[in-house]
């Protein structure tokens, strides 16, 4: 992929073949970037969005998931086995099964409401954290319920409030499952392409960044180093942000630990 970003098109169809360009260039980069595919959207503004819907979602998915996890893991409700039993049947249905579903019903929901869910990046953000949420909550529990107990009580001998326990005590040891959580979410959000060609519809100025990779795809033939070119943009954030969170992780691996 890299490769053929940075070779020539004359040279992308040739039949010998070599993994490193002959005559590298960054004219499909610069196409990407400073051309306009849709009239009026820049690439500044696919970046924007996607970055925006993406952390979003991370957030409110990294949120959400770890207080559930938590409620699941320390706490006993009714129906609570149902609820887990829920969301592994939940990872066995395919977004692509329920895309026109969650479709008609935020349509539904947006004229009750008169809150516009459809054709912006809210109703992406909605989607995106609760796709995420089952899988994260289940790796999160599993965190959770690894913490020793003892820790808890401990510290509530010692006067600490719940917030502080929470905070203090079983956060630093649930970073890991966190960032490993986090990572998911974030790929998932980045990488997708259908349910915001279908929410987002002919609202062009909101597009995402796989939005763009379909243009170069013509009826009569396919730009290879244009989409190359895009596609090497769209790996180096979610690279970024792996490289950045994998050294919490490690460092979470030792933080916290009782030393026995």
């Amino acid at each position: 992929m890299v490769s053929t970003a940075f070779k020539p098109t004359g040279e992308i169809f040739t039949r010998d073949q070599r993994l490193f360009p002959q005559a590298p260039t960054l004219e499909h980069f610069d196409r990407v970037i400073n051309g306009q595919l849709i009239p009026g959207v820049n690439f500044g503004t696919f970046l924007a969005n996607s970055l925006l819907v993406t952390l979003g979602a991370v957030a409110m998915g990294a949120l959400f998931s770890l207080l559930a996890a938590v409620a699941v893991a320390r706490f006993r409700f009714k129906l609570r086995s149902a609820f887990i039993m829920l969301l592994i049947v939940i990872q066995m249905v395919p977004m692509e099964a329920m895309i026109i579903s969650i479709f008609i019903n935020f349509r539904s929901l947006s004229e009750a409401t008169g809150v516009q869910l459809l054709g912006n990046l809210s109703g992406l953000l909605i989607v995106y954290t609760a796709v995420s949420l089952p899988i994260t909550i289940l790796m999160l529990r599993g965190f959770v319920a690894a913490v020793p107990k003892e820790l808890e009580e401990a510290a509530a001998i010692d006067g600490a409030s719940g917030w502080t326990i929470f905070w203090r005590i079983l956060m630093p040891l649930v970073a890991p499952g966190l960032v490993a959580a986090s990572i998911f979410a974030f790929i998932t959000a980045w990488n997708e392409f259908i349910v915001a060609l279908t929410f987002l519809g002919r609202s062009t100025d909101n597009y995402t960044l796989p939005l763009t990779l379909s243009y170069y795809f013509g009826r009569f033939g396919t730009e290879w180093g244009p989409i190359m070119a895009a596609s090497t943009l769209l790996t180096i954030p979610v690279m970024i942000f792996f490289l950045f969170v994998q050294r919490r992780m490690v460092s979470g691996l030792t933080m916290g630990a009782v030393k026995g």
